[in-house]
């Protein structure tokens, strides 16, 4: 059957792409993450989970973006997002999440609570000892907790699980009438050629065989999707890890794969009918075709960001070379070391965007980056 090209899909989800016009009501000034508002923002933790008032009334004066490319989602009476246990009849979704401009997304519930914790902490967004909600508390699918207009969610690991997750959270951003959102992926990768603790910035996610396209059965069908991520987004993150100056970080591509053993080439999986050699092969040819880590959602995320229009980036930490091995041997301490290495990257690209200041046991350098 033939199937339906980048292009044509797009050709066809634009004819149901709806525009919304900007509603300016009076309101008082705004937090700074609306809208780029630059009034002073009032960074205490109440209502962080909710919004306050002031933060509600602005979400309504802002322009609102449909990042949604479905036609029968205006006549359903309620729209369940069964996995994050939240609905548009049950909850109000943009009072809770209205004021949202950065979704964060990682594998682990474990890194998504840390790194709500380290955002809530360079924001200066209250008590960084006080206890971040989840706000999924009612499932065990994913988890979910906010902080100002910073949401930090889990994807489980591979394709399916961060395609579900996307499904609903691009639904919500919908629902919540969000604009001007930036989504962000940090997580854990296999390096290929790069020292361990180096961070890869995706330009491109690309499959087993080196193309960067998402292939998808719909209907029976096979529908390939562009997985190009924001080029400016990248460089701007670049940017960012040359002003920390803590850890090596590149631009490459990333390959996603659909199982963590033998479609990563290892050779501890239970089965393993290629050799050595034949491995080292295939990742030479990675390397060629420009790939620098692998990791298993990349391919999904850049799709759906793209198909939905928001702007999205992929940061992951190497663990190990994949030349060199395929069992990560570190430390936890080191572990621990790289992991924060995207959040630091992303906390200090957050921070830097919404203009928020040092603390006052940090100094700013030429760059604008906190240091002690």
């Amino acid at each position: 059957m033939r199937g339906l090209t980048a292009e044509g899909e797009q050709a066809a989800a634009d004819v149901f792409a709806r525009g919304s016009s900007a509603v300016t009501p009076r309101i008082r000034p705004t937090p700074y993450w609306i809208a780029l508002c630059r009034s002073p923002p009032d960074l205490s933790r109440r209502n962080m989970a909710t919004g306050s008032n002031e933060e509600k009334e602005a979400s309504k004066a802002c322009p609102q973006s449909s990042y949604v490319k479905n036609p029968h989602l205006d006549s359903m009476k309620e729209d369940i997002l069964y996995h994050f246990n939240l609905g548009t009849a049950t909850h109000d979704l943009p009072a809770m999440f209205g004021d949202v401009k950065f979704v964060c997304i990682g594998g682990s519930p474990w890194r998504m609570k840390s790194f709500i914790e380290f955002i809530s902490a360079e924001l200066q967004l209250g008590d960084p000892k006080a206890d971040i909600p989840n706000l999924c508390a009612g499932t065990d699918r994913y988890s979910m907790y906010k902080a100002g207009p910073v949401l930090s969610v889990s994807h489980g690991m591979g394709i399916p699980s961060i395609a579900i997750m996307l499904h609903e959270l691009i639904k919500l951003l919908h629902h919540a009438h969000c604009s001007d959102v930036t989504i962000l992926r940090i997580g854990t990768s296999g390096g290929i050629g790069l020292s361990p603790g180096t961070v890869v910035i995706t330009k491109q996610a690309v499959d087993a065989t080196f193309l960067p396209q998402f292939e998808q059965i719909i209907l029976g069908k096979k529908v390939l999707r562009s997985t190009d991520l924001d080029e400016k987004l990248s460089e701007e993150l670049l940017q960012c890890s040359r002003e920390l100056n803590e850890f090596d970080t590149v631009i490459g591509n990333t390959m996603c794969t659909l199982d963590f053993y033998e479609g990563q080439a290892r050779l501890d999986g239970a089965f393993c009918l290629y050799s050595e050699e034949e491995k080292q092969s295939y990742l030479a040819e990675a390397y060629a075709a420009g790939v620098r880590n692998i990791e298993m959602e990349s391919s999904a995320f850049a799709a759906m960001c793209k198909l939905s229009g928001l702007q999205g980036a992929v940061v992951c930490v190497t663990l190990l070379d994949r030349r060199k091995g395929d069992q990560v041997t570190n430390s936890h301490d080191i572990l621990n070391d790289y992991q924060m290495r995207p959040q630091k990257l992303v906390g200090h690209y957050i921070r830097k965007r919404l203009n928020v200041p040092c603390v006052a046991s940090q100094s700013t350098d030429a760059f604008g980056s906190c240091s002690m």
